[in-house]
C-alpha cells in the first residue's frame, strides 16, 4: 500500500500488523482549530507509562515503512487517554494525512517516552516560567495539570506565542479546564498564561524574547525579573525561539539541566515535520 493511502483508509487497530515496540491506538476524538492546528486523543493502553512533558513517536499505519515523528503528550500522567497537538503542514510526511484522521482511526505511537521537559530535571524553586510557540505548548499542557508541578513549585507562569490570535484558542481552553479539575482545580490560582501574537492584534503583541527585553512581560505579570535562586525555566517551540530564550536564561544566571543533571531551566528539542 503506497503512502497516499494513508489519508483515506480506515483501519481497525486490532487488524493491524503492528511491529515490535510499537502501539496500535484507537482514535476517540479529534478537534480542529484552524487551517493549521488540531489535536487528537488516542485510546492508552494499560501498560504505558510515562511522566507528564514526555514524548513519543507517532506514526500511521498503511505504508511499507511507517514515517513517525516526536510528539509531545499534552495529557498528564494520569489521563485515561493520550492527547496531542499538531500543526497540519501540507505535504509533510506525516502531518499531510496525520491531520485528516477521524474517531475510530488507528495511529501508531512508539512504546518508549522520552523527553526533559520533567519536573525531575528541574531544581525546586518558587516560579516555574514555560516558554512556549505554536504546538510546543504541548508537553505544558501536560505539566499544569499534574499535580505534582504545584507540589514543587508555588506559582507556574505559561507563555504561548503564535502568529494569529485564533491559534491560541487551545491554551485557553487549558486555563478554563485546568479551573473546572477536579485533581488539580484547587491549584489553578497558582496558574498564569500570558499570550502573545507575533501578526494578528492582540492585547501583547510581539515576540516573548522582545517583550522580556523591553520589560513588558514583567510589568504586565507584575513581577521581577527572572532571579536564578528562585526561578525555574522549561522552553519548547521554534527552534529560534530556543535559542534566543535559552541566552536570555542564561544570562539572568541560570544553567541548562537534563534528566542526569537537574538544574535551573531545560529546553526540548524535538520537532514535528
Amino acid at each position: 500500500m503506497n503512502d497516499a493511502a494513508v489519508a483515506t483508509e480506515k483501519f481497525d487497530a486490532t487488524e493491524v500488523p503492528v511491529p515490535p515496540g510499537v502501539f496500535a491506538l484507537t482514535v476517540t476524538s479529534v478537534k480542529h482549530y484552524t487551517d493549521r492546528l488540531f489535536k487528537f486523543r488516542l485510546t492508552r493502553p494499560a501498560s504505558f507509562r510515562f511522566r507528564s512533558g514526555e514524548f513519543v513517536m507517532i506514526g500511521l499505519p498503511g505504508a511499507e515503512r511507517p514515517v513517525f515523528r516526536a510528539y509531545s503528550i499534552a495529557s498528564p500522567s494520569w489521563d485515561e487517554e493520550l492527547e496531542f497537538f499538531s500543526i497540519k503542514v501540507p505535504g509533510g510526511p506525516l502531518t499531510e494525512h496525520l491531520q485528516k484522521i477521524a474517531v475510530g482511526d488507528t495511529v501508531l505511537m512508539r512504546k518508549k517516552p522520552t523527553g526533559t521537559l520533567v519536573n525531575d530535571a528541574l531544581l525546586g524553586g518558587k516560579r516555574l516560567w514555560m516558554f512556549s510557540t505554536g504546538t510546543g505548548i504541548a508537553p505544558f499542557a501536560s505539566l499544569i495539570r499534574d499535580p505534582e508541578t504545584y507540589e514543587k513549585f508555588d506559582e507556574v507562569v505559561l507563555t504561548h506565542t503564535c502568529r494569529e490570535a485564533n491559534e491560541l484558542t487551545y491554551g485557553e481552553e487549558l486555563r478554563q479546564l485546568l479551573n473546572e479539575d477536579p485533581l488539580v482545580g484547587e491549584y489553578a490560582p497558582a496558574f498564569r498564561l500570558y499570550n502573545t501574537t507575533t501578526r494578528s492584534p492582540s492585547p501583547n503583541i510581539g515576540r516573548i524574547t522582545d517583550l522580556m527585553q523591553s520589560g513588558k512581560l514583567w510589568k504586565d505579570l507584575n513581577v521581577s525579573t527572572i532571579n536564578p535562586e528562585t526561578d525555574r525555566a522549561m522552553i519548547c517551540g521554534s527552534m529560534d525561539m530556543l535559542k534566543d530564550i535559552k541566552t536570555l536564561l542564561e544570562g539572568f544566571g541560570l544553567s541548562e539541566g537534563s534528566n542526569n543533571r537537574p538544574d535551573t531551566f531545560v529546553v526540548e528539542r524535538a520537532f514535528v515535520d
